[in-house]
């Protein structure tokens, strides 16, 4: 894997998931977006996946509400909105430095994105989060704060939606057998070894212990370069990703059932 995509694998990103994140960061410009709820851990990946890049070669500054862990070699920043200090302000300010990534803590409003999708045109990589439910959902978030199709097709690279789930406890795990509806609800095999925690004093009898990442991740090639620049609608859009074989949550989450990682009543409480 090499040393810069550990991190992402400690986190519970897949070989996989990792070469895509890898492909993403590897633009030199572009806008690559990470969406969930809060305490999803959407940070914690933005800065794994920073830690990808030679920060030796690349001028990276940030800028966060608050800063919530400190990077070497990159120049970290706090928003101030008392003193005007916003998100976009910041971004502005920092054009004028000629950085090569810019990191944004969150596009919650219309002159952040806008902002966004002016960094992304003039040659920055340019990372931030949004609070959408899943991947596809951010373009429409993204419409919504004002962005033109034409302006997506040209700035978006990336999209990456995560939840965080608990590991089974490694001090109680046994074999059990799930709800035989929950596992047809998932499309699971009945005839599958599944685990979960007994509950033990290591896990403070909660049978978990723990937490790692499911997620599913948009790498944004010509075709849905051409879906972004007409318009295209959620369905459309699901159609493509479907014919292209992309995992969404539900088969990351299924996976790391299958792999005795977590229970299935564990994803029916994270994703329904």
């Amino acid at each position: 894997l090499g040393a810069y995509a550990q991190h992402l694998f400690y986190l519970g990103f897949s070989n996989e998931q990792i070469e895509l994140i890898r492909q993403i960061m590897g633009s030199p410009y572009g806008m690559f977006l990470v969406t969930g709820p809060t305490g999803s851990g959407k940070t914690t990946t933005l800065f794994a996946c920073l830690r990808i890049l030679n920060l030796l070669e690349k001028n990276v500054l940030t800028v966060e509400d608050p800063i919530e862990y400190s990077l070497p070699l990159v120049r970290q920043t706090q928003v101030h909105e008392e003193i005007g200090y916003t998100f976009a302000r910041a971004v502005r300010h920092f054009l004028r430095q000629d950085p090569d990534v810019i990191m944004v803590g969150e596009i919650r409003d219309e002159e952040t994105a806008q902002m966004a999708v002016r960094a992304s045109l003039t040659g920055h990589l340019f990372l931030s989060t949004v609070h959408t439910n899943d991947a596809l959902s951010t373009i429409f978030r993204l419409r919504d704060l004002g962005i033109s199709p034409d302006m997506l097709s040209s700035t978006l690279i990336g999209l990456l939606a995560q939840r965080l789930i608990r590991k089974i406890c490694p001090y109680c795990k046994e074999e059990y057998k799930p709800d035989p509806k929950l596992l047809k609800y998932y499309g699971l095999p009945e005839d599958r070894i599944y685990y979960r925690g007994r509950g033990c004093e290591s896990c403070r009898f909660k049978g978990y212990l723990g937490r790692t990442v499911i997620a599913e991740i948009f790498y944004i090639d010509e075709d849905f370069i051409k879906l972004l620049s007409k318009d295209a609608t959620f369905p459309e859009f699901l159609e493509l990703a479907k014919s292209k074989n992309i995992k969404f949550l539900k088969d990351d989450a299924k996976r790391k059932v299958l792999e005795g990682i977590t229970t299935v009543e564990e994803i029916k409480r994270v994703i329904g």
